[in-house]
């Protein structure tokens, strides 16, 4: 599969895109990972990057509840992450959630894993032994084609749900009390884009696992950040290397069979963000360098 890769791109494209179960992850990560990029970019915007990382452990505990319950992973998924969400949102205050309530929040959802884990492992007749690995590291190459068309459109949901309030919780991150002023609902605003944080940690956690989804969250994100100061722009540029990222990262897994996809989706991430800040320090360095060459011309007469 490699050789092939290596020896005729075209071919080796054409082939690796004409496979069912590639197709699937191409269509539910696509869709995944723009979501993830678009919400990152506030998350990141407003400080709460660790709100993400707690609804990350959330949805791990949410999977695995529903497991043990014997119904659908995917209520588990998105009734505990958009649940805790919320709650974070109205118990922070102002509309952002507090590190307080959010540390307290991570230690109790831990807690409730590793039970929930026990209960699944020790009282479950399905034998499904994989479900625990899947729910922590995602199993996109084994999406089937119906849940790749609802990952999609739940994606597609939460996209146009985040666009509709994205300028006013664009101008309530970047000034709360102005915003307050101008009479933006920043109380009303906050839980519900940590709602939203929730269902999107949900559907990441199909792509890349639970435990791995808050760096699709964060990363593409925070490189876009590092690229651009204009926030319209910086939005955008989050979600196009989110998915850049995804897609980069199925092409290494498919071409090297070996890599887990989602590690490599993750490497890929990592990797934009460590460009992203090698590109800000060369500017910086640049920037200062002129400011010294200019002020060391002399002054006109």
């Amino acid at each position: 599969m490699t050789v092939l890769l290596a020896s005729n791109p075209v071919t080796g494209l054409a082939n690796m895109l004409s496979q069912p179960f590639l197709q699937h992850a191409l269509l539910a990560g696509t869709a995944i990972a723009l979501l993830s990029g678009l919400v990152g970019y506030f998350v990141v915007l407003r400080g709460q990057v660790f709100a993400g990382d707690a609804l990350s452990h959330v949805a791990y505990a949410g999977a695995l509840a529903a497991l043990a319950a014997g119904v659908d992973l995917r209520f588990g998924l998105f009734a505990s992450t958009i649940a805790v969400g919320v709650v974070l949102g109205l118990l922070g205050g102002r509309g952002a959630a507090d590190d307080v309530v959010i540390g307290t929040t991570f230690a109790w959802v831990l807690g409730l894993g590793v039970f929930f884990l026990a209960l699944y492992t020790t009282h479950s007749s399905t034998g499904n032994g994989t479900a625990n690995v899947n729910v922590l590291f995602g199993s996109i190459f084994g999406i089937s084609s119906g849940s790749a068309v609802v990952a999609a459109v739940v994606a597609g949901v939460l996209i146009a749900a985040l666009l509709v309030i994205a300028r006013p919780l664009l101008f309530a991150s970047l000034d709360p009390a102005v915003a307050a002023a101008a009479g933006v609902p920043a109380r009303l605003l906050g839980p519900l884009f940590l709602g939203i944080v929730g269902a999107t940690a949900a559907e990441a956690s199909q792509a890349v696992g639970a435990l791995l989804l808050f760096g699709l969250l964060a990363a593409p994100a925070a490189a876009a950040q590092r690229l651009t100061d204009r926030p319209w722009r910086a939005l955008v540029l989050a979600g196009a290397l989110a998915v850049l990222a995804m897609w980069v990262g199925l092409g290494l897994a498919y071409a090297a069979p070996r890599l887990p996809p989602s590690f490599t989706i993750m490497a890929c991430a990592t990797a934009e963000y460590a460009l992203a800040a090698l590109v800000t320090v060369g500017r910086r360095r640049r920037e200062r360098f002129r400011s010294r060459f200019v002020a060391a011309l002399p002054a006109e007469g």
